[in-house]
């Protein structure tokens, strides 16, 4: 009986050539693509640039400081539209989208406007967030080049911000009903110490992997297929694999904390109106309900 194969699972690759010219990330995000957008409702190419948001952010992570968090952000011409993607070094992230309601500069969205997609990538700036290892948190900020898309801005952020030779690739292929069928992407960067010739070549090489949409489907965006086919005849040797999810960050500890920061005639008022409160969470639409008696237990305590 021919056994069956094991589940392809989200996962980044980190490899390095044997040569030490190059340092490559490879990333399967399909499944945590999946699930953030099933949650969201997202769809077209609003869906697609978030999903490949998601996929850059993991990469730059692995590849910059694997032990911090990391978070993009991706803002329209006319800061109405916001793409947000949220990293972690345990491997968990999840994604939002957020659109100003007509006539207003807010970020809220209802589940309708989210499916819209008015994401437009032209004139839109990137914005990445992150921790050194100092502790101290590095921001930089790129206009994504003209005609360019999440790769295009990504690129420009690791050249402008960091000043770190890159070359990448992400895609987020969805079929005709919205579905994730694949996401996934990879990172190949110069090392320092290596001239620039080997860049060159290495540049011409991927111009055949600048467009992976028909690899990720065909091999279900396993990383290492993709690693094989980017250093193809290039000794190299694996590093290290760690797993990836979709994971959000709220829980009712967080929302009792968020609620302690207001002030003790704001909490008066919300006890004395005698109704619970509800507040979701934009990331998994989680529903918390806060009654008066725990609200009068956070006054107590201010």
């Amino acid at each position: 009986m021919a056994m069956s194969q094991p589940k392809i699972q989200d996962s980044a690759l980190r490899a390095m050539t044997d040569d030490g010219a190059f340092r490559v990330v490879v990333v399967r995000t399909t499944d945590t693509v999946r699930r953030m957008l099933e949650l969201q409702g997202h769809r077209g190419q609003e869906a697609q640039f978030l999903g490949e948001l998601i996929t850059g952010a993991v990469m730059v992570r692995e590849t910059m400081a694997p032990d911090y968090r990391l978070q993009a952000l991706l803002r329209s011409h006319d800061n109405r539209h916001r793409l947000v993607a949220d990293t972690h070094p345990d491997g968990g992230s999840r994604g939002l989208i957020t659109h100003a309601a007509e006539g207003g500069n807010g970020t809220g969205a209802s589940a309708a406007s989210r499916a819209q997609g008015h994401f437009e990538m032209r004139g839109s700036s990137l914005e990445v967030v992150r921790t050194l290892y100092s502790g101290d948190v590095h921001r930089g900020v790129v206009e994504v080049p003209e005609d360019g898309g999440v790769s295009e801005a990504l690129m420009a952020y690791l050249q402008g911000s960091e000043q770190v030779a890159s070359m990448l690739a992400v895609a987020c292929v969805l079929d005709a009903d919205n579905k994730v069928i694949a996401s996934g992407g990879y990172l190949v960067q110069l090392l320092p110490e290596v001239g620039r010739a080997p860049l060159a070549i290495m540049a011409e090489r991927l111009n055949d992997f600048r467009d992976i949409r028909e690899l990720l489907t065909t091999t279900d965006a396993a990383p290492s297929p993709l690693l094989d086919e980017i250093l193809y005849r290039m000794p190299f040797t694996r590093l290290h694999e760690s797993g990836l999810s979709w994971k959000c960050r709220c829980s009712a500890v967080r929302v009792m904390s968020s609620l302690a920061a207001l002030s003790r005639a704001e909490l008066a008022e919300l006890i004395a109106d005698g109704k619970p409160i509800e507040l979701s969470c934009d990331f998994c639409n989680q529903t918390y309900n806060i009654g008066p008696n725990q609200l009068a237990g956070l006054l107590e305590q201010s």
